[in-house]
């Protein structure tokens, strides 16, 4: 068993080589968002993604139909197999144990041979394919002929995975964020869940953030609406956690509010604590270096006084957000960042400012050049 996370399978992954590489099988519960795994990989390798779910497809769906010049029969291939031999791409079989049995032979000779019916992959396509482990599922029983030919993964992610995927590529609303992220425990169905009970998971909160926002009540938990919407998503119990959390004002502090007004929400922020810091964190480096893209002398004084409030740790790390979305790029906004933040952080490292706040500051090697 090889028990991986996510962070840890998207290197590995990539790391395959770059022609004729092997099929690469993702195990584990529905929800915890193998097919987002797979499409993460393929950005990466610059690749698109074909996704077959092999559990609604015939023999004929996975093989194609016949033609006959009047002397010999052949296989015309689907598009989409015929699509992976001539082009670079992902092909990601998906629902593999939930195949019938001639769909899975069929990719028993995608897997082993990287070929069907005479049809070959392009050398540089890459082979995926996932299966729901559990007793819980009614599946097939996966030949070990057909396993040994794959590397295979057991996908346990971590809730730092899912934080990391929502706040960037999964785009979800950033209260049901910070509801995660503030206790992990409702990111996922409890393991002494009962059969056929509506329970959360990775997927049923990304679903959610896109009901919610698509409704236009994200921001409105007193909304009729929002309360029944989460029902049916996450179950009764996270939906009374969340519900909860979404009503209370404390908890509705945005980039924005930091950048363009810090003194309404200051006291909402001295008593946060760690996790949800690091959150409100990653909201305003996201406002100030992609929005704004500059900290003019209306927005420079929020975002220090914001900093000079955060543990020392913290300080570091905002500094770090800020600075990585300027740089050579943005000249501009990398000395605005240290015009208004440099003091604080190089009062962690028990250094002073510079003169002015700005400029490099100097020690006494410098000054002895």
């Amino acid at each position: 068993m090889t028990v991986q996370s996510i962070k840890t399978f998207l290197s590995v992954a990539a790391a395959f080589p770059s022609e004729e590489s092997d099929s690469i099988l993702l195990r584990g519960p529905h929800g915890i968002g193998k097919s987002q795994v797979v499409r993460q990989v393929a950005k990466r390798l610059g690749l698109p993604v074909i996704d077959r779910r092999l559990s609604q497809m015939s023999e004929g769906d996975m093989i194609g139909l016949p033609s006959t010049d009047g002397e010999v029969t052949r296989f015309n291939p689907p598009d989409w197999y015929k699509d992976a031999c001539r082009k670079p791409t992902v092909l990601f079989l998906d629902e593999l144990n939930r195949a019938t049995p001639e769909v899975m032979q069929a990719a028993f000779q995608i897997v082993l041979d990287r070929e069907l019916n005479g049809w070959k992959l392009h050398p540089k396509t890459r082979v995926f394919a996932a299966v729901n482990a559990s007793a819980a599922y009614t599946v097939n029983e996966m030949d070990p002929a057909l396993l040994d030919r794959f590397y295979t993964v057991d996908l346990t992610p971590t809730a730092e995975d899912w934080l990391v995927w929502a706040r960037g590529d999964g785009k979800l609303a950033e209260f049901v964020v910070d509801f995660i992220a503030q206790d992990e425990k409702w990111l996922d169905a409890p393991r002494d869940s009962e059969p056929g009970k509506v329970t959360p998971s990775r997927r049923s909160w990304e679903r959610l953030s896109k009901a919610l926002t698509a409704a236009g009540v994200a921001d409105k938990p007193e909304d009729p609406v929002f309360y029944p919407l989460c029902l049916g998503y996450v179950g009764t119990e996270a939906t009374i956690a969340f519900h909860a959390y979404a009503k209370t004002a404390d908890n509705q502090v945005s980039g924005k509010d930091v950048v363009e007004s810090y003194p309404t929400v200051a006291k909402k922020v001295k008593k946060m604590g760690q996790d949800r810091l690091l959150g409100l964190i990653d909201k305003v480096a996201e406002h100030v270096t992609g929005k704004l893209k500059k900290l003019d002398d209306a927005t420079g004084p929020n975002v220090r006084d914001f900093m000079k409030d955060l543990p020392g740790e913290l300080k570091v790390a905002m500094w770090s957000k800020l600075t990585a979305g300027s740089g050579v790029d943005n000249l501009d906004l990398a000395r605005q960042v240290h015009k208004w933040c440099v003091g604080d952080v190089m009062a962690v490292f028990g250094h002073k400012a510079p003169a002015g706040g700005t400029g490099v500051p100097t020690t006494a090697k410098s000054k002895k050049k």
